[in-house]
């Protein structure tokens, strides 16, 4: 294994640790369904999200723990396959990294608790957006990352081809 691919080992490593920690201390420090105030728009809520983003298939009747643990270890070794064909691309490979140290996170969230531990609650007035994690933040900076560096790409060759 070169050094590139250690690296973005690393990030991904760092992010899931960082994830692991932050989930623990939550469970340790949090009551299940009770809000803590930090900021006027944030709160810290321990939930267990049994289903996917956005609480999707969380009313199933539990099939959904183990089809979401397979996807997120499907999706992660494919990830590392990614990584390691793209060892050029640097944007891509942190991107890679981030999103790979979150779907582990997760997918560890499933084996051991049956459901994903989300407990940010960022809100305005009555609305919440749904509660998150570290792990879900890493994805979606990841997925952006992803976007942004396609969209440079993309402009970057248009406007060269003028």
């Amino acid at each position: 294994m070169n050094l590139s691919m250690l690296r973005y080992l690393a990030i991904a490593t760092t992010t899931l640790l960082l994830d692991q920690l932050s989930k623990w201390s939550a469970l340790s420090n949090l009551q299940l369904g009770v809000p803590e105030p930090v900021l006027p728009f944030l709160n810290w809520l321990l939930l267990f999200n049994p289903g996917a983003a956005f609480s999707f298939l969380a009313q199933s009747s539990g099939w959904q723990r183990w089809f979401f643990t397979i996807l997120g270890i499907l999706a992660s070794i494919y990830i590392i396959y990614l990584l390691r064909k793209s060892l050029n691309d640097k944007l891509l490979c942190v991107s890679l990294s981030l999103i790979l140290g979150g779907a582990v996170g997760n997918v560890l969230d499933r084996i051991m608790y049956g459901a994903v531990v989300d407990f940010i609650d960022l809100h305005y007035a009555n609305w919440h957006w749904p509660a998150f994690n570290i792990a879900d933040s890493a994805i979606c900076i990841g997925a952006a990352f992803i976007i942004w560096g396609e969209l440079r790409k993309s402009f970057g060759k248009s406007a060269q081809s003028h």
